[in-house]
């Protein structure tokens, strides 16, 4: 890294507060990687956090650490006590951001000298404010969906009447699309917009462009206008619904290149002109008849997604976006995590990702299973493999809500066209169960407008489950096996699909040659040797990407995703656990599967296995590294279940 002279000595780092729905623990990894990117350069750092069960309120970080309410009153007095130089509102989701924007109004910022780091409050306010944000993006001759703000109901109705309907309502300021939805009728509209003005002065009323693809790219750009994009995501899920509660894959899998290259410079030109520094998130609706676009927001901080594309690409995106906010370019910065490329390389990815969120639905009467635009999900899982339906039946045993894939599964639905035209928190097994019914893709898709690429990768694993049906499991040919393992069925499936134990499927396999192989997370799509301790196992490969001498290991057991009941603070005691085995000089295995948390950052563990916390997965993890032993008292219930048949 070039050293660059640096006049800020103190910095005021807002976080996020008590963990919620649309802000959860992906601020406590951005946090804890800007205080230590801030530590680095020697810079002293206040934390004003009141959650307890957070990594980066531990008294090793921050320099000093403020639980009380993250509100303009309190901060101004920790303000006008210890004078910082600077102050971070990117780090802290909306919350952060709207008591930076309050204090900065008031005047309080100007009043005490502090500077806000990276992207300036004009540039927040930009992406913040819907009106002023449709102005920024049509000076750029580009297109967002027709849209006015409004500050009534009567107002709403007439623009929604001009528009016509079905109309979007959205929420300026907002926290995982609080208080927004699709009107189709004015009854609607009225309810609707009277909810939201209960929260806001202002929403905007929109064009809704319901069944087009929706798609994230992650753009970074430093004060001297070197921009890169470190992620694209593409949402599995059409428009209308919140990107929090939609499956996503990284990168891109269903657009041309022609697409692809438009959206990601369009990225790149309004990054600049919004004059953002750091990280940002921008998000488009894209009409799958054309090359149509709306550009849909931008968020001018970290968010869910940045976490999701940190993890998803192995590329510290909150370490670097820090960096930048006090004066170093892109060129400047070393990549902590590949060791051979400068933070401006963009990743590039060998395998695919598979984001899936998760619910708790049942744990509420009376609440509508259905989703849309406004969360509902709790937490999320990232699985990584070589095949969109390997990273997909990984996800979903992940979720730990009793699903073994994409097959296999006791569902039942009573209107299976139902399902597909109006989502539930099950749409994907209803997809593979219209497909058992006998419905085209065609079929499937004018009803769901999952776009049919997805589609017919979910009509390959029933399929393959329909193939394996016709043996027992002691006559499965080993090419039928090999290719069920490689579209990600586990052996509990194969057990379940020919009457038998999942032990014995296991010992059937293994008898069979067939295992699976260790794989890096390899952010330079091997152009370079890679050099990161993220790992994933996966049936599409031949050899391991590392060998297996290292001794005196422990393996820790992560906590999963989030749910209610089971948080933050279980990544708390993982990643306190992983801290003291280093100070005893042990080496540390972390296996998770969570993209939100601390303890699966690069910097936490020795090896960090991005896997699912099952029963089969551990223990060929186990038969590979051989290690010292496990903890498995600090992730919560799921490690704890495990204990058991591991033990067995």
């Amino acid at each position: 890294m070039i050293f660059r002279k640096i006049k800020i000595k103190k910095v005021l780092i807002l976080g996020s507060g008590a963990i919620r729905i649309g802000q959860a623990g992906e601020f406590d990894y951005s946090g804890s990687q800007a205080i230590k990117a801030l530590k680095e350069e020697k810079i002293k750092t206040v934390l004003v956090n009141p959650n307890i069960a957070t990594i980066q309120t531990s008294d090793y970080l921050a320099d000093k650490v403020y639980f009380i309410p993250i509100d303009a009153y309190f901060v101004e007095k920790i303000i006008a006590k210890e004078r910082p130089d600077g102050i971070l509102l990117g780090f802290g989701g909306q919350t952060a951001l709207n008591v930076g924007v309050e204090l900065a109004e008031k005047g309080v910022l100007k009043k005490y000298k502090v500077e806000v780091l990276g992207t300036p409050i004009d540039a927040i306010l930009s992406t913040e404010d819907r009106d002023i944000f449709v102005k920024k993006i049509k000076e750029l001759d580009l297109k967002v969906p027709y849209s006015k703000a409004v500050k009534s109901v009567d107002e709403a109705i007439k623009v929604a009447e001009k528009i016509g309907y079905p109309v979007m309502c959205r929420i300026a300021y907002a926290l995982g699309g609080l208080g927004s939805g699709v009107a189709y009728n004015k009854t609607e509209l009225v309810e609707l917009t009277k909810k939201a003005f209960s929260y806001t002065k202002q929403i905007l009323i929109e064009e809704y462009c319901g069944g087009w693809k929706e798609l994230e790219y992650e753009v970074v750009r430093d004060k001297y206008d070197n921009c890169i994009v470190v992620c694209s995501m593409e949402n599995v899920d059409p428009m209308g619904i919140h990107t929090g509660e939609s499956i996503v894959v990284a990168p891109v899998q269903t657009l041309s290149s022609s697409e692809n290259f438009k959206l990601r410079s369009i990225s790149i030109k309004v990054i600049r002109h919004l004059g953002i520094v750091g990280e940002c998130n921008i998000q488009f609706a894209l009409d799958p008849e054309s090359e149509d676009y709306r550009i849909i927001e931008v968020n001018a901080r970290l968010s869910r997604s940045s976490a999701l594309a940190s993890k998803a690409t192995g590329y510290p995106l909150a370490f670097i976006a820090t960096k930048l906010t006090i004066g170093y370019s892109l060129p400047d910065i070393e990549n902590s995590i590949t060791k051979e490329t400068t933070a401006c390389f963009e990743p590039a990815l060998d395998y695919i990702v598979v984001k899936h969120p998760r619910w708790d639905l049942q744990k509420f009467r009376k609440v509508s299973q259905l989703i849309g635009s406004e969360m509902k999900s709790v937490g999320e899982v990232m699985a990584i493999g070589r095949t969109f339906e390997e990273a997909m039946q990984k996800a979903i045993r992940m979720l730990d809500v009793g699903m073994n894939g994409l097959v296999c599964n006791n569902v039942n639905f009573n209107d299976i066209k139902k399902e597909l035209k109006q989502p539930t928190d099950k749409r994907m097994l209803a997809i593979s169960e219209a497909i058992k019914q006998g419905y085209s893709i065609r079929e499937i898709y004018k009803l769901s407008s999952v776009n049919p690429w997805f589609l017919y990768k979910i009509k390959n694993i029933v399929e393959i489950e329909e193939k394996i049906k016709k043996y027992s499991l002691q006559k499965i040919p080993k090419s039928l096996f090999r290719e069920a393992k490689i579209k990600g069925f586990s052996d509990k499936q194969i057990a379940i699909i020919t009457k038998t134990k999942e032990f014995l499927a296991r010992k059937r396999r293994k008898k069979l040659g067939i295992v699976p192989v260790v794989k890096q997370i390899d952010t330079l799509a091997a152009e370079y040797p890679a050099k990161t301790n993220y790992l994933y196992l996966t049936y599409s490969g031949i050899n391991d990407d590392i060998d297996f001498k290292t001794k005196k290991q422990v393996i820790v057991l992560g906590g999963g995703a989030y749910r209610i009941g089971s948080s933050v603070e279980f990544d708390w005691c993982c990643v306190n656990s992983v801290t003291s085995l280093n100070k005893m000089n042990y080496k540390t295995i972390m296996i998770n599967c969570n993209p939100e948390t601390v303890s699966t950052d690069y910097d936490i563990c020795d090896k960090l296995y991005f896997d699912e916390l099952t029963f089969e997965r551990v223990l060929d993890i186990c038969e590979k590294e051989k290690p010292y032993g496990a903890i498995i008292s600090m992730g919560g219930q799921i490690p704890n279940n495990l204990a058991l048949p591991l033990h067995n």
